[in-house]
């Protein structure tokens, strides 16, 4: 079963990127993170709500998007994945804040990926005290209605595979730090 899913993205030609897709957050429109979007657990108090998220401009023949927000200075040797929703529909251009606490609150038909500490949902941030991290938040406009990968998919398997059925995708940054 796992190799139908390697055999049917790669099948599939990637295509470059015209580079017209924007993204942007007004809970991240300053650089950095809102109380909102930090975690509730590990030490951090914040609301852990996803952020409101807006984007334009897709490419000429986009059927979904993949939206991710993930943390490259995780003390992980990996970064750390804190969201991950992917099938989102081609005339959907905006999640509202929360969208990430649970899979009803997003548009019909998508849904979320386990984040890296193993659950469905949005995570807030938490670095370790003393660090600033940055949170990379990135809508990527894809030639393929629903990603070929199974609900289970680590984030990883999301990035792979929708980065090999890619239109165009844009990204912002925001610090986090406590």
């Amino acid at each position: 079963m796992k190799a139908l899913y390697l055999l049917s993205f790669l099948s599939v030609a990637t295509v470059a990127s015209a580079g017209s897709l924007t993204v942007e957050s007004p809970d991240m429109a300053k650089g950095v993170l809102a109380p909102a979007q930090f975690a509730n657990v590990f030490g951090c108090s914040g609301g852990n709500l996803s952020p409101e998220i807006r984007w334009s401009g897709a490419p000429e023949g986009t059927l979904s998007y993949v939206v991710t927000l993930y943390d490259p200075d995780a003390p992980t040797g990996s970064g750390f994945w804190h969201w991950v929703a992917v099938d989102i529909p081609a005339d959907v251009s905006s999640l509202s804040s929360g969208a990430g606490d649970d899979g009803a609150k997003l548009p019909k038909g998508s849904y979320m990926v386990r984040n890296d500490a193993g659950e469905a949902h949005f995570l807030g941030a938490c670095p370790p005290e003393g660090q600033k991290h940055r949170y990379v938040l990135t809508v990527k406009a894809l030639k393929v209605a629903k990603l070929p990968v199974p609900e289970n998919a680590t984030p990883a398997l999301v990035g792979f595979v929708s980065n090999m059925v890619k239109l165009d995708e844009a990204s912002i940054v925001a610090t986090g730090a406590r």
